[in-house]
């Protein structure tokens, strides 16, 4: 890894956590993910299980965790179950973590070596009444491959039929989506580093520099402070582009007198910032572009202004719409009679701001949390991502920052990242 070892209480209180929700006699069974090939005998690079590593902050392959808080053999309700360090294997694809190692990461003092566990699960689990076992259940979720949790469940429902199978992805669902100050304190380390590369880029972009020259600068000041990487595909849409959500391609030339889109984060410590600004090419707003980008940042400070604890996401996606609507008219781009006799299914201000606003934000970009009609938790980490897209003016503009909300009082995590036009503008001048 490439960032400072974290806090292991981290993932100590996470446990704690996740087992005071479990039910009596249940033992809970966490898998990582695949190693997924790509073609001969290449791999994708791992990416771990967000959920195990949520609950033990280890980030190697052919890990597991079980969980049985009432094994009569106290040594055994916290498992680590990691692969045996194998010295041949070591010479080709590098070092695997010993006991100590793994304990000084996630807090977890009992080690099991894969190749050695069949013998002792099968007495844990029947000692138990019930089985939690893990499925992706994000919302977002597209993909039918059949990942190793899945073949995992199948297994274990032959192996065992009479046993209660239970379902973990809810637990993870509720829990991941409040944030604990120790959790925060990583994620406010990948805000930081996004805030190193936007301020890098301020002094960078100009006209004639490509899309991918920005996105090389950004990995470059993201690596050169410990990130991961990025958290997601970074989007540089200079021009008309910018109206692409998740254009990815990153190819083309930045133009005076164009706007740049940028849509980039840090992962830290398998945590995530994203952010979004739109600024100048040539590091001066147009009289048009400045009254686009003022109004948009209306629209961010609105949202931020009405998000709290308790509102849903259907609740707060509407009353934006409102405000968005009336910005709109402002700019020229609605009448008073496009909102008064606009579809309630279809509203008038979609055809400028066609995304949602906001999403939860954690060891996923796209975090676990609540569906859009229950109750936002006290402690989610929310982004706030207003945008206006104006195809007949070839402009797109997105300005989001990501927020703690509290019923204390919300923490913009990127407070400290400048966003006012003046402040980009006096930024690029230098």
């Amino acid at each position: 890894m490439k960032y400072l070892p974290l806090d292991p209480q981290i993932f100590i209180r996470n446990r704690e956590r996740f087992i005071a929700k479990m039910q009596p006699d249940s033992i809970a069974i966490i898998n990582s993910n695949d190693e997924l090939p790509t073609n001969g005998d290449a791999l994708y690079p791992f990416r771990q299980n967000a959920d195990l590593y949520w609950l033990t902050g280890i980030d190697q392959e052919d890990t597991m965790i079980i969980l049985y808080p009432d094994n009569p053999d106290p040594r055994y309700r916290e498992v680590l179950v990691l692969v045996r360090p194998n010295e041949l294997k070591e010479k080709w694809d590098g070092h695997r973590l010993r006991r100590d190692e793994a304990l000084a990461i996630s807090g977890i003092s009992t080690v099991v070596w894969l190749d050695s566990l069949d013998a002792l699960l099968q007495q844990w689990v029947h000692e138990a009444k019930n089985i939690y076992l893990n499925t992706n259940e994000n919302n977002r979720k597209s993909n039918l491959v059949p990942v190793r949790d899945y073949r995992y469940a199948t297994q274990m429902r032959e192996r065992y039929p009479l046993h209660t199978f239970l379902r973990a992805a809810p637990i993870f669902k509720e829990l991941r989506s409040v944030k604990t100050p120790e959790e925060i304190k990583v994620m406010q380390e990948a805000m930081d580093i996004t805030e190193k590369a936007f301020r890098r880029l301020l002094g960078f972009i100009r006209p004639g520099v490509f899309e991918y020259e920005i996105h090389a600068e950004i990995m470059h000041e993201f690596l050169r402070n410990r990130a991961t990487g990025e958290a997601y595909g970074s989007i540089i849409a200079s021009g008309d582009r910018a109206r692409t959500l998740h254009y990815v391609s990153n190819n083309q030339e930045c133009l005076d007198g164009e706007l740049i889109l940028m849509d980039f984060g840090a992962a830290y410590g398998g945590y995530n910032a994203d952010l979004t600004r739109t600024v100048p090419v040539n590091g001066k707003f147009t009289p048009r572009q400045r009254e686009v980008y003022d109004a948009c940042l209306r629209i961010h400070n609105y949202c931020k202004s009405i998000l709290k604890p308790g509102l849903t996401i259907a609740a707060y996606h509407e009353m934006v719409g409102v405000e968005a609507g009336k910005e709109f008219v402002k700019l020229g781009l609605l009448t008073e009679n496009d909102i008064k006799n606009q579809d309630p299914e279809t509203p008038a201000y979609r055809k400028y701001l066609y995304h949602g606003i906001s999403h939860h934000l954690g060891v996923d970009v796209h975090d676990l949390g609540p569906s859009f009609y229950q109750p936002i938790p006290d402690g989610a980490v929310l982004t706030v991502e207003p945008g206006i897209y104006i195809e007949e003016e070839k402009m797109g503009i997105r300005i989001e920052n990501n927020i703690w909300v509290k019923k204390s009082g919300n923490t913009d995590l990127m407070k400290n990242i400048p966003i006012t036009a003046d402040e980009i503008e006096a930024l690029m001048k230098k």
